[in-house]
Parts: C-alpha cells; sequence; structure tokens
C-alpha cells in the first residue's frame, strides 16, 4: 500500500515538473522572439503609443538595444498584427520595410496614407502612383539615360533590338526634356518625312509634350500601322510639323558592296542580336575580292548590343584593348580583342555623324586610337554611358540604369563629347537635296590618294 502511494506522489512530482518546464521554455522562448505577446506581457516591449480610442491607427514605437523607446515602426507593428486596434490600422503601414530603412521611408509612408485619406477624387490609381515613385526616384540621379519603363514601354524598346516593331523608324532618346532623333532608319518613314539627328519632337498630334516624361510621349508616336501621326519638330530656332504614317518596321541591319576602284563598303545601320553574324558575312564575302581599301559607314546607327560592338571590333583589331567600362567605385572592365580578326590589315575608312552612338562610337574609337581606320564625318553622338535593363518582377516594366562608362582605349571618355573625325566633312542641307554624299566622296577620295 505504502508503495503505491510512493509511486502515486512521485508521478504527480513528475507530471508538475514537466508542466512547469514547459511552461519556462515556451516563456523563455517568448521572450526572445520580439514584438510578440508574451515580451509584451512581460513589458520588454512597448507596443504603441495612443489607444486609437478616436478610430485612427496607433502609433507603433519599439526599444532599441538600450531599451529606450525610439520612433520606429516594429516589423511588424505589434499593435496591428496582436492588438485590439488592428482593424484601424491602414494597410499602407509596410511591415516589409526594413527595419534599417524604416526612419527613412516613414515620409514616404506617411505621404502615401494621406494621399489617400484626402485626396479629392478617389479612389486612387495605385499602380499609377508605384510606378510614379519609380520614376521620380531614377530621375533625381539627374542622369538622364536611368530611367523607368512601363511594360508596354518596355516591351516596344526591346522589340526594336529584336527584328521589327510598328511605328515610324527612327532611333530616339526619351532621356532629355523632350524626345529627341538620334537617326531615322534607311529607308523608314522617318528618313522619308525628312527627319534628321538631333531633331526635337515638341508636340505629338497637336499636344505639347513639355513635361511629359519621354517613354509616355513614345507611345504616342508609336502607334498601329497605316495610322498617321503628326509629329511638331524643333530644328535649331525652326519649328514645323512633319506627318508620317506608321508602318511595321523591319530593323535594317547591313548593306554592303564593291565599289568602283576595289573600294569595298559595308553600312551597319543597328547593333543588334543580327549584326555580328551579318558583318562577318559581309566581310567573308568581300575580302577574297582584295579591296584596296573598306568604308565602314556607321553613320545615323544608334548603337545597341555592348558584346556586338566588342566582336565587331575584334573583326579589325589583331590584339590590344577595345574598351574600358568604367564603374563608380573606380573598378574597371577591359575588353580585348580575341586574336581571330578577320580583316586586319586591310586600309580603313569609318563614316560617322552625329547620329553615330553608343555602340558606334565604341567600334569608332577603338578603330582610332589602334590607328586602324581614319575616322570621316562629324562629331558623332555622345553617348558613352553604360545601362543596364533590368526587368522588374510580375511583369511590371523595367528600370534602365546606367552603372558604367565608357573609354577609349586611349582612356578617352565618349560620354558627352563624342567623337572628333580625323576629317571633318560636313553634310549640309544642300547636299542631302542635291542628292550629293559629300562624306562618302571625301572616303572614297582618301584611298586614290
Amino acid at each position: 500500500m505504502q508503495n503505491n502511494s510512493n509511486r502515486t506522489t512521485i508521478t504527480i512530482v513528475l507530471i508538475v515538473l514537466i508542466v512547469i518546464t514547459s511552461f519556462a521554455t515556451g516563456l523563455a522562448t517568448g521572450s526572445i522572439v520580439k514584438n510578440n505577446p508574451i515580451r509584451m506581457a512581460l513589458g520588454y516591449d512597448k507596443v504603441y503609443t495612443g489607444s486609437g480610442s478616436d478610430g485612427t491607427c496607433p502609433v507603433c514605437v519599439c526599444p532599441n538595444e538600450d531599451g529606450d523607446i525610439v520612433g520606429l515602426e516594429c516589423d511588424p507593428c505589434p499593435a496591428i498584427q496582436f492588438g485590439a486596434d488592428a482593424g484601424k490600422c491602414s494597410e499602407y503601414v509596410s511591415s516589409s520595410t526594413p527595419r534599417e530603412l524604416q526612419t527613412l521611408f516613414k515620409p514616404f509612408w506617411e505621404s502615401w496614407g494621406y494621399l489617400h485619406k484626402h485626396y479629392v477624387d478617389q479612389p486612387l490609381d495605385d499602380v499609377l502612383l508605384m510606378r510614379g515613385a519609380i520614376e521620380g526616384m531614377l530621375a533625381a540621379t539627374g542622369d538622364k539615360h536611368t530611367s523607368y519603363m512601363d511594360p508596354h514601354t518596355y516591351e516596344q524598346a526591346n522589340a526594336e533590338m529584336e527584328g521589327s516593331y510598328t511605328g515610324i523608324g527612327a532611333w530616339v532618346n526619351t532621356s532629355g526634356d523632350y524626345v529627341e532623333i538620334v537617326s531615322p532608319m534607311k529607308g523608314s518613314p522617318a528618313e522619308e518625312a525628312g527627319l534628321k539627328p538631333k531633331d526635337i519632337v515638341i508636340a505629338v498630334n497637336g499636344k505639347d509634350t513639355t513635361g511629359t516624361a519621354g517613354d509616355i510621349v513614345l507611345q504616342s508616336i508609336l502607334g498601329p500601322a497605316g495610322e498617321v501621326v503628326v509629329l511638331t519638330i524643333r530644328r535649331g530656332d525652326e519649328v514645323f510639323d512633319v506627318s508620317i504614317t506608321r508602318r511595321v518596321i523591319q530593323i535594317p541591319v547591313v548593306d554592303y558592296e564593291m565599289l568602283e576602284g576595289d573600294i569595298a563598303y559595308i553600312a551597319l545601320y543597328t547593333f543588334n542580336d543580327k549584326a555580328v553574324e551579318q558583318v562577318e558575312n559581309a566581310l567573308n564575302d568581300l575580302m577574297p575580292q582584295n579591296p584596296k581599301g573598306l568604308i565602314f559607314d556607321l553613320r545615323d546607327n544608334g548603337g545597341g548590343y555592348l558584346y556586338a560592338a566588342i566582336d565587331i571590333s575584334a573583326m579589325f583589331i589583331k590584339e590590344g584593348v577595345i574598351l574600358y567600362e568604367e564603374y563608380g567605385d573606380d573598378t574597371r572592365d577591359t575588353y580585348r580583342a580575341d586574336g581571330n580578326a578577320i580583316a586586319p590589315n586591310v586600309p580603313m575608312v569609318v563614316l560617322i555623324n552625329g547620329g553615330s552612338a553608343s555602340a558606334s562610337e565604341i567600334v569608332a574609337g577603338a578603330l582610332q586610337d589602334h590607328g586602324r581606320a581614319t575616322l570621316i564625318g562629324e562629331v558623332s553622338y555622345g553617348k558613352g554611358s553604360v545601362q543596364s535593363w533590368i526587368d522588374l518582377s510580375d511583369n511590371q516594366g523595367g528600370v534602365r540604369i546606367t552603372i558604367a562608362r565608357w573609354l577609349t582605349p586611349n582612356g578617352n571618355q565618349i560620354a558627352e563629347i563624342g567623337l572628333t573625325p580625323d576629317i571633318e566633312v560636313p553634310y549640309t542641307e544642300a547636299d542631302f537635296e542635291a542628292g550629293i554624299d559629300t562624306q562618302l566622296n571625301a572616303a572614297i577620295e582618301y584611298f586614290k590618294k
């Protein structure tokens, strides 16, 4: 009997010990995890100030490492997640903002909340607000090439590199105060209408574009094939309207031929995903004909892929640096010729003008610095910076961010400066009207000396 009593007593004691141990373990664990009901009950976390009795969201504050109360939103705010006032709090209180950025972003979320609470025209388009916030953030860098593109604009921008799109057929710069024509494409409606590099679009279909983001203006220029768009152009001090019928634009890549006097001619219009192959094909066709000179025409070529510029430069340069890519932390990437040049020795002239930009300037600058070619024409555009095009998640468009600048092999910067030709030859309006290509003629005469 005594033994049974002892066993009962021991069993009760063990049960009590297990219960106490479990409670202590749970209490200890709860006291470690921030912003949970146990820590709040123990007084480790001050949940919020203000009772929310007036129907407003309570102010959520948390202690710092020293136990002092600081005005930081808890992540997540216990008053919202667990408290009785949870239903009073706005959905715009962001518990996803990283702790180290909560103080910085507090004015943003306050503004977001006030806008939704007080703005006269409700409901607001949250997607539009979000995109506007991204646009403003990127514009604040002061770099005209760093920008946001909504999904449709991003799709169109990438389509231009992939072979075809619907529009007027011009490469444009959308990063300034107005859309600027970099160059019309050969045989395009833009070229047929007489658009020229540096033309500024100040209105579309009679609507002033002042203060409108370039990417938005671009959408009004693009449109269904067969429809007419009226562009108001500013060219120097002259302002005039141009009516252009949109059509499906097949992006031209390469034209080539053998000119009189055994001079090879290659015109490259864009550095897209077909450019390397087509330039290589042109050289493989022309070089066996033993030309005494090669004219490489990069006029009005607005650029394209970096890899295409590197690979095409390497077709003419045996060895050495083609380009330096310089980053914000003063580090550099160096791009060199791969030693597999197709035409390393044929005398060369490269034609450039104000529409030669970006990848065109990489190639022309490398050939000029290596003494591999003579540049003839006019000062190039001066687009010597690197933009990374980054897809945003959930098909929400993309951002274009300047991440580096390009330097020629001699360390010369291209951005905002451009390349100065060795032989400057203007191409005047009178020459254009008369159908006389003074720059091409100058290149041909160069090989006759």
